[in-house]
């Protein structure tokens, strides 16, 4: 089999075109600045030519993108949309009806609207990770100061300058005052998403009068859902984060793997970002804990973090994420807690339990290697189309 891999950034990509290969598929990548374009006569032109080259079986990308799909439907294509981010906008898009597509959703929460929705091309498929290449990763004895600790946590404490949230500038008192006490409930709650319901007619009018919302051409999203996912859930997220990181900080040693340090954690030993391939899987083997705080905006499915960190031989504390249930056993193949005495109760007897807190970490790694590889995706994927 050859097919057509788009060449967008994607954490994962490398060990997606190893799965590929390793079942005999040859990847051609593609690539176009305008990959994010609804429509770009360049990039058709680009595609029309890639495709007159070569009878492909399929094209894939990580994530889904709209112009990708039409133009697969122009050439009586099959396109394969392998999702790991969430929310994404671009689903919302008249063209995931396109027949083409076989769209693959990490979140079964997602994957459900969709489908209890009537949309017949999305598919429920969890995350991965490359086994084979993170068990053979050895660290040098140079990196293991780095890479060391009692706990961590790598991931944005999305404080940035540009958080969306910071926009909203000029909305009322109330709806001021309203926003940051269903913030609070949601931050809160694991394991049931209501924010979007309850972002009324007048709260969405004053949030478009602060930041005006309108959607794309072919788009389908409402208001309601993008400042919900996009502009609170961030805000949501970043909270927690700093909250739960504040708390494990003051008590253990934690070291934090992040571009954007915050003066609200001065206890916690900042080494900044690291490289995904290169370093990231030596902190998840090296860590004696692996701190999982899942973006708001990922209502059920287990993050590719997690997936990383479990693929690793990493012992993983989360928070609560529905399709963990599916294929994993708390406490015996990951912990979580629920909340935040919880967090600091499971670091604290987990730091004193090695034996047990190494023996989860070895029982999750077998069922990674036993079932959660790339290439048991690819199969998946295989199977369906």
């Amino acid at each position: 089999m050859r097919i057509l891999f788009l060449d967008s950034p994607a954490f994962a990509k490398q060990d997606m075109i190893d799965a590929f290969t390793a079942c005999g598929i040859t990847c051609d990548l593609f690539f176009h600045e305008a990959y994010n374009d609804r429509q770009n006569v360049s990039y058709e032109e680009k595609f029309d030519a890639a495709v007159s080259r070569f009878s492909y079986d399929f094209v894939f990308s990580f994530n889904y993108f709209p112009i990708l799909s039409n133009c697969c439907m122009k050439h009586h294509l099959k396109y394969i949309s392998y999702v790991y981010d969430s929310p994404l906008v671009t689903l919302y898009s008249y063209t995931l009806i396109n027949s083409c597509n076989y769209v693959f959703l990490f979140d079964k929460a997602t994957y459900l609207e969709f489908h209890n929705a009537g949309i017949p091309t999305v598919y429920y498929l969890p995350l991965a990770a490359n086994v084979s290449r993170l068990s053979a990763m050895k660290c040098p004895d140079a990196l293991l100061p780095q890479v060391s600790s009692d706990v961590s946590f790598v991931g944005s404490l999305y404080n940035e300058e540009h958080n969306l949230f910071e926009r909203l500038n000029g909305l009322s008192d109330y709806t001021r005052g309203y926003l940051d006490s269903i913030m609070l409930a949601q931050q809160n709650v694991y394991g049931y998403f209501f924010l979007e319901d309850l972002l009324t007619p007048p709260i969405l009018e004053d949030l478009q009068a602060a930041c005006p919302y309108q959607p794309l051409p072919d788009g389908t999203e409402s208001a309601a859902f993008v400042y919900a996912n996009y502009f609170l859930c961030r805000k949501i997220t970043s909270n927690e984060r700093l909250s739960l990181l504040r708390l494990a900080s003051d008590r253990f040693p934690l070291k934090l793997y992040t571009h954007h340090p915050s003066p609200l954690l001065p206890k916690a030993e900042y080494i900044g970002p690291v490289d995904y391939y290169d370093t990231m899987p030596y902190i998840f083997q090296h860590s004696r804990i692996n701190l999982n705080i899942t973006l708001k905006s990922i209502h059920s499915g287990i993050p590719l973090r997690c997936m990383d960190i479990m693929g690793s031989g990493g012992f993983l504390l989360t928070n609560y994420q529905e399709d963990f249930l599916d294929d994993f056993l708390p406490d015996e193949d990951f912990v979580f807690y629920e909340s935040e005495d919880d967090f600091l109760d499971k670091i604290t007897y987990y730091l004193s339990h090695d034996a047990e807190r190494r023996q989860i970490a070895a029982n999750c790694l077998g069922k990674m290697s036993e079932s959660h590889t790339f290439v048991h995706r690819v199969n998946a994927m295989l199977n369906v189309i």
